[in-house]
């Protein structure tokens, strides 16, 4: 298991303390925690909000084994941690909860805010695994485990997916696709259309260092090169163990024709 990662979505009036400008991305190991709040002298926080509304210390976020825990340090205000992508699943954690534990793989912790938009923050939790589907008696210690445990509903699968199309429709080496262009691919998809560059790099982060483990950098560093690099990546993994295959194509959203030129 390698932690959790807290991701600040794109338009959000937080940044990860300490990191460099722009930063929207922490990790956390197993047993490690992240406090979120308005932030103090006397009173740090790894993530930090400046609306009046948010606590001092609003919250932490604590990485487990196989899940992670919110404590709720605010005497008058509720938490919700949506699952984005369960159909309007969402829990509440109520004010002064300590170590509730959050069973998403993918979540949105909303805090309430005086501007118009509450606050919010993304976690992705740690890596869930399922025994394999063939083998699924004997004892629950010689029991064996998926290596790459994807859940093939998420949004990052998805993500995954377009990365693959190339290659899966072409059947030749082809250049992986950037950042942008698999925002473009997802424009019209009905659940995730609204994907921005930074929640792809965030999901492309989150398949190579937890998902798939290739090793890499994480995308939004070391310029352009090791971003191409951590893409190719998870491609190469998903491809040659067979993660994504030419059925996925089909949660793609159906490419438009492109329109005529005058006079043809």
């Amino acid at each position: 298991m390698n932690g959790i990662v807290v991701h600040l979505p794109e338009g959000s009036d937080g940044h990860v303390v300490g990191g460099e400008h722009g930063t929207a991305t922490l990790r956390i190991g197993p047993g490690e925690r992240a406090r979120f709040g308005r932030g103090a002298p006397d009173v740090p926080v790894e993530i930090l909000f400046a609306d009046a509304a948010v606590s001092r210390l609003a919250g932490e976020i604590v990485a487990t084994a196989d899940h992670w825990q919110l404590t709720n340090h605010s005497a008058t205000h509720g938490y919700l941690v949506e699952n984005p992508e369960g159909a309007g699943e969402y829990l509440r954690v109520p004010p002064r909860r300590i170590g509730a534990p959050i069973p998403f793989e993918f979540s949105r912790v909303v805090l309430p805010t005086r501007r118009g938009s509450p606050a919010s923050l993304q976690v992705f939790a740690p890596d869930h695994l399922y025994l394999d589907p063939q083998r699924t008696g004997g004892p629950a210690g010689s029991r064996t485990v998926t290596a790459y445990s994807l859940d093939e509903t998420a949004a990052y699968f998805l993500v995954l997916v377009a990365l693959c199309e190339p290659w899966l429709r072409d059947r030749s080496p082809v250049a992986v696709p950037t950042t942008p262009q698999v925002v473009e691919r997802l424009r019209g998809h009905p659940v995730h259309g609204e994907l921005t560059a930074r929640a792809v790099s965030s999901h492309i982060d989150y398949l190579a260092e937890e998902k798939l483990r290739t090793g890499a950098a994480p995308v939004g560093t070391e310029g352009t090169a090791r971003r191409k690099g951590k893409r190719e990546a998870v491609v190469a993994v998903a491809l040659r163990f067979g993660i994504v295959r030419e059925e996925h194509l089909a949660l793609l959203p159906v490419r438009t024709a492109a329109p005529s030129a005058p006079g043809c």
